[in-house]
């Protein structure tokens, strides 16, 4: 059902701003580690903000104890530095991948024994990789000699060497053993993106299995199709430990939630630990219209972990393109989302939405949700994940709710 709006009732400032209290919102001169901080690269996210954009905004607006709503969680970024800041938070998210990953940035762990269970699959692992390529005798801590694995997954099949796949579904089958799971999973889901046969510049977005050399464009020379998975889960396994160790550090006792479901008809009343309080406001980056499928970006964890796939509820997928009607259905969607939102925000809460808006779609949503704009900002987006060097910004609409 088509939803009408009346764009002409919103006062749309005339200055766009491109700071906050003196901070550039480029980020020039953030570096890299700092973009990617502790948790913030547990794990890749296309299309993710990065945390310092948050921060900024947080930390002005907002006060200790408040509490902040992401009706639009990805990876959990606005929910880490919330609770950072002290302020407790709630993210909803329609994928069941993106919330393991916010899942096991956010947890509370049992540090030595992460480290322990962490080390110990490794050393398993490494193992049996040694078997695979030298035939080493068993060790004894194996029930059962090594053996080789299977998957039905054509995906998995195609997209890894013959290597690489043993190792991912030795790692795999092994998980059962421990209690940390699914941060085991997701330290594989890592280590299997990178083992993909995929140019070493092409990480994002690959079109083709890659089984021969090739020029990379990133190291300037003939580099030849990737042939194990050990090296990266070897890798990602002590900056998993590392990043852990340090928002352990850093985290405080702010509350967060995360809540699998649809933004556009989540009842917060049938949320388990709901108790009826209402947020002070809203941080959030919906899906660009007719850019990412954000399923489709992890598909090799859907098909290892056997995850259901709620692409098809996806918001402005890629897929949909960006035509009259796709435009139309996202505005539409988008809408619906923020008044399911308002019914658990506090009177005057502060929405603030980071979006490309180049369809000027987003003063149509606020006259649909009865919001006030009260700024616009605007940001170049610098040092983008994809091997692409054309310009690409952002707004940060402020909006209060009437």
């Amino acid at each position: 059902m088509q939803i009408t709006q009346n764009a002409e009732q919103i006062k749309i400032p005339n200055s766009f701003k491109t700071s906050l209290n003196g901070v550039d919102l480029s980020f020039a001169g953030v570096r890299e580690y700092e973009r990617t901080k502790h948790v913030h690269r547990l794990h890749p996210y296309l299309g993710k903000f990065i945390p310092q954009l948050v921060e900024v905004f947080l930390k002005h607006y907002f006060e200790k104890g408040d509490s902040i709503l992401d009706p639009f969680m990805g990876s959990g970024t606005t929910l880490i530095e919330s609770n950072i800041l002290g302020m407790h938070s709630a993210g909803i998210e329609i994928s069941v991948f993106n919330c393991l990953i916010s899942e096991i940035k956010t947890k509370k762990y049992d540090i030595p024994l992460l480290e322990k269970e962490v080390k110990d699959i490794l050393f398993k692992t490494q193992e049996f990789s040694n078997w695979l390529s030298k035939g080493r005798a068993q060790l004894t801590f194996l029930k059962e000699p090594f053996k080789k694995y299977k998957t039905d997954s054509e995906y998995l099949n195609t997209w890894l060497s013959d290597k690489a796949l043993q190792e991912i579904l030795f790692y795999c089958n092994e998980i059962k053993n421990y209690q940390y799971q699914d941060l085991l999973r997701i330290i594989l889901s890592r280590a299997t993106r990178s083992a993909r046969l995929i140019t070493h510049y092409d990480l994002a977005r690959p079109s083709k299995p890659i089984r021969e050399s090739y020029y990379c464009i990133k190291h300037r020379r003939t580099c030849q199709p990737i042939d194990e998975a050990m090296k990266f889960i070897n890798r990602y396994s002590w900056d998993t430990i590392n990043r852990i160790k340090q928002f352990d550090k850093l985290r405080t006792d702010a509350t967060i939630k995360i809540i699998q479901d649809d933004s556009r008809n989540v009842d917060f009343a049938k949320v388990p630990g709901y108790r009826g309080g209402k947020f002070d406001g809203v941080f959030t980056s919906p899906p660009y219209v007719g850019l990412i499928d954000y399923h489709d970006q992890h598909r090799y964890a859907y098909e290892l972990f056997g995850l259901d796939d709620n692409g098809f509820k996806e918001i402005g997928p890629a897929s949909k393109g960006r035509g009259k009607e796709a435009k139309e259905a996202y505005k539409n969607d988008i809408i619906a989302v923020f008044r399911n939102a308002n019914r658990y925000l506090k009177p005057k809460a502060k929405i603030f939405v980071v979006v490309n808006d180049r369809d000027n779609l987003y003063p149509e949503v606020a006259a649909a949700c009865d919001y006030k704009i009260e700024q616009i900002f605007h940001r170049p987006v610098l040092m983008r994940t994809e091997r692409d060097n054309t310009s690409f910004s952002e707004s940060i609409y402020y909006f209060t709710k009437q």
